[in-house]
């Protein structure tokens, strides 16, 4: 039976990287039924809504969602999609890549975000003129969920040869109440890993040591905003958002997209890097458990990375679709 991927390639490059990226994944031979859907800024304009209930229906009742990028209403397109599918993990890869200029060449962990609580709830307001209020929600039942998640990921990786530690980035010595419940429980529900190893740093630290010692992670789980920030500084020592993926995991649903944005000023000139959707269809094929094509995909990426059959933001020559034909031809030949 097909997949059924609900494709949104929403504002700018999405337009451009997103069938890139299809066309590696039907290289692949895996069968998918692709159906699509319209969200974003060119949407808004045209019929004052960024995210159609026609697409909310279509997201719901596909096997996941495969997004390109958000503009100026992306809080109303993806935070509300993730909201809407109750994807409450974000997990970010940070992978150095040959060919890639990166801080070191033996950085491979995950970022593991909680999607749903903290300051991204949303719950602001201005209490009086010149006053304004944020409200940070955390709450033991999405912190034992999160942790679970790191824990169990952490487990499937140190199968594959990795450390099987997890890493909780916090900041409990200033929010004692909130951040004190995440800390607590991350420990809480580490003792249930006796396998997997459980270390944690305040958020500050943290972010240094994303520089500093990056080989020495394999899981990091932190909460919405910090997640957010941390996950774009790691991109930065592997090559940058371009090709940085994301996934957001929930019980019944996957969202899949690229870390980066619409990028308003390369749009229409073919040169938008593919490799971050590529790499996030990786994580879909994954999450639908097609490993071979996933493992498939990734081999023939590293190989054109390692040629330097790039876009030009990556010192290559080649347009969006050229380095995804190059990428698909590889798949095809395994």
């Amino acid at each position: 039976m097909a997949h059924k991927i609900c494709v949104i390639e929403g504002d700018g490059i999405g337009k451009e990287v997103i069938p890139a990226a299809i066309k590696v994944l039907e290289a692949t031979g895996v069968d998918f039924e692709f159906i699509h859907a319209e969200a974003g800024d060119e949407v808004f304009e045209k019929t004052g809504v960024a995210l159609p209930e026609e697409t909310i229906e279509k997201a719901l009742e596909c096997d996941a969602v495969f997004f390109g990028a958000a503009g100026e209403t992306a809080a109303d397109v993806i935070v509300k999609l993730r909201q809407i599918l109750k994807t409450y993990a974000n997990v970010r890869p940070v992978k150095a890549y040959k060919g890639i200029k990166c801080l070191r060449d033996d950085i491979d962990y995950v970022i593991v975000r909680e999607n749903t609580e903290g300051l991204y709830k949303g719950l602001e307001a201005e209490i009086d003129e010149g006053v304004t209020t944020a409200t940070r929600v955390i709450t033991r039942k999405a912190c034992e969920r999160i942790f679970k998640f790191a824990f169990e990921l952490a487990r499937d990786r140190k199968k594959q040869g990795k450390e099987g530690k997890v890493t909780c980035a916090h900041k409990a010595n200033v929010l004692k109440i909130t951040d004190g419940l995440f800390k607590k429980v991350f420990y809480e529900v580490a003792e249930q890993y006796d396998d997997i190893k459980a270390e944690d740093y305040y958020i500050d630290a943290m972010n240094m040591y994303i520089i500093t010692k990056p080989q020495t992670f394999d899981v990091v789980v932190t909460s919405n905003l910090f997640g957010d920030i941390l996950s774009d500084g790691a991109a930065g020592t592997v090559g940058g958002l371009g090709l940085a993926p994301s996934a957001n995991i929930g019980d019944e649903h996957g969202l899949f997209e690229p870390v980066h944005g619409s990028a308003p000023d390369i749009a229409g000139k073919g040169i938008a890097n593919p490799t971050a959707t590529i790499l996030s269809g990786v994580l879909m094929l994954r999450y639908l458990k097609e490993f071979e094509a996933a493992d498939k995909i990734e081999r023939a990426l590293e190989e054109v990375l390692a040629e330097g059959l790039t876009t030009p933001d990556l010192g290559g020559n080649l347009t969006t679709f050229q380095m995804a034909e190059e990428v698909a031809k590889r798949v095809e030949k395994y």
